[in-house]
């Protein structure tokens, strides 16, 4: 088995039942109320990225900007995309009990598959008393063979914790949490979300002896300036129309659920990242969208060992997530690079109508129609 691509799916939900003080949907005033919208039916949207289209198995991330799980579909659109063969990681915040009674009915085979990112948000989950359903869930979704990882975001309000949550984690889950950075969305160069210095806030936080911590800081805010593969190794979908880009720093470009006869555009980046620095570089940068990068693996940002020597990612997901897109997928020569990037102002022009397209449709159309 081969990873041929990583997609990023976003559903469409902006609203969370959890209200931590850091979110970034907060920061930024889009926190919206209301059910979801699906333009295409689950078991459509699976046929539409099968491995067929898509070229291989692949690993797919799926997301909300909002918590992930709160529309009553997406456990449908997770199991479908499961029956592809594909390897989904979920991003959940790990609260929303019903829906992992409803994950866990799924057959073994396609459950072994699945790997749940589960955002510790402590002072949220304590306030409210969740604490013991966040960790059940976990654990109920480890004993049914899924993967897991547990991610804290280091949050300065949490510096007086942290030798709670540090003993917490080893108690109900083996070993430590996972440690992300903090990303201030409202800074044009998304700035560290800390009042310390960087040196602080790496002493502060290295406790955890995290690998995505360490990583993610290492690479916190330096350009990528080598040829980047994202786009043409990666796409990112929205989940509610279907409409993709290279990644999530880019221009839409197509849309894959329209018309699944319609081969799908793999174009990449290259040298035109229209971001400060790849803050997603946990996942693009360790999965190899940029070769001559040396990284840990997406495996090492994700996995734990614990004291009694089991794994929080099972054996045939650590070897997905041990896999480099470079080692499965054409590296251009020089002369490919050369010409592409001539022909990109082209591709970027086709992106920039795309979008007004979508704006158009989405927004001025309705509004004065």
């Amino acid at each position: 088995m081969k990873i041929k691509r990583l997609l990023l799916i976003n559903v469409p939900i902006m609203n969370c039942n959890l209200g931590c003080e850091y979110c970034y949907i907060s920061a930024l005033g889009q926190s919206q109320k209301g059910a979801a919208k699906f333009k295409y039916p689950p078991e459509y949207v699976g046929e539409c990225l099968s491995k067929k289209r898509l070229g291989g198995t692949c690993i797919i991330n799926m997301t909300g900007n909002g918590e992930t799980l709160v529309p009553k579909e997406v456990p449908q659109y997770i199991y479908h995309l499961l029956l592809q063969g594909h390897y989904l990681e979920v991003v959940t915040n790990g609260t929303l009990t019903e829906r992992f009674h409803t994950i866990a009915q799924f057959p073994g085979e396609l459950l072994r598959r699945l790997e749940f990112k589960f955002s510790f948000h402590y002072a949220e989950l304590k306030k409210r008393g969740w604490l013991g359903r966040f960790f059940n869930n976990v654990k109920t979704m480890q004993e049914k063979g899924c993967s897991f990882t547990v991610e804290l975001m280091p949050y300065d309000g949490l510096v007086a914790e942290i030798d709670t949550i540090f003993e917490l984690c080893r108690k109900e889950l083996g070993a430590a949490c996972q440690v992300t950075v903090g990303r201030n969305d409202l800074t044009r160069n998304k700035e560290l979300l800390t009042d310390m210095t960087k040196a602080e806030y790496k002493k502060t936080w290295g406790r955890f002896q995290s690998t995505m911590f360490r990583f993610k800081l290492a690479i916190f805010q330096k350009k990528v300036k080598n040829f980047c593969y994202a786009g043409a190794w990666t796409l990112y979908i929205d989940l509610g129309t279907g409409a993709a880009k290279p990644c999530y720093g880019q221009l839409c470009n197509q849309n894959v659920f329209q018309d699944i006869d319609v081969p799908i555009k793999y174009q990449p980046v290259g040298k035109h990242c229209r971001q400060p620095y790849c803050y997603n570089g946990h996942a693009f940068l360790t999965l190899g969208v940029v070769p001559e990068l040396d990284t840990p693996s997406y495996a090492d940002i994700r996995n734990r060992r614990c004291s009694d020597g089991r794994e929080w990612l099972s054996p045939c997901v650590k070897e997905a997530f041990s896999q480099k897109l470079s080692d499965n997928n054409e590296i251009w020569g020089s002369k490919k690079r050369m010409l592409y990037e001539v022909k990109y102002v082209f591709h970027f022009i086709g992106a920039v109508f795309y979008d007004w397209k979508e704006i158009y449709e989405k927004i001025i159309k309705r509004r004065f129609r």
